[in-house]
């Protein structure tokens, strides 16, 4: 997959249309070019066992320190500190049953081990048109350090 994937744009968007009830991109615009280089963070990951990074934007790459390449394959466990993943599981588990969530706040670490705290984030589980479940994704509004 590339940065500006217009097929994983429109997953991407059509997904969050049919979670969320709400449009992820405004009307008329390159959605893969729009998403990418967007002000929140945004991250996807695959269904493996142990979910992989398919898709970070530009936001997220400067977020979590990790550059495009770094980013794909990257075990999405590794966005959140050893202490935190359980919780993270918790959410992730439950979007998968829900369909979503949002208002989601909690602790993250960056490539270097920085610390920092996403706030009001939206995950939702990336569907394809015959219904299959190919993964998840989150959009990070905002961010504090801890």
């Amino acid at each position: 997959m590339s940065t500006r994937d217009a097929p994983f744009a429109e997953l991407l968007a059509s997904s969050y249309a049919t979670s969320v009830g709400e449009p992820l991109v405004p009307e008329g615009v390159d959605a893969a070019g729009w998403l990418y280089e967007a002000s929140f963070g945004l991250l996807a990951h695959d269904t493996s066992p142990d979910p992989l990074f398919v898709y970070a934007n530009l936001t997220a790459q400067r977020l979590f320190e990790y550059s495009w390449d770094e980013f794909s394959g990257l075990p999405s466990r590794l966005s959140a500190g050893q202490d935190d993943r359980r919780t993270r599981e918790e959410l992730l588990e439950g979007v998968q049953d829900r369909g979503y969530a949002s208002g989601y706040r909690g602790p993250r670490v960056a490539k270097s081990g920085r610390r920092f705290w996403i706030d009001d984030a939206t995950v939702w589980n990336l569907v394809q048109d015959d219904g299959t479940r190919v993964g998840q994704a989150a959009i990070i509004p905002r961010w504090y350090e801890a």
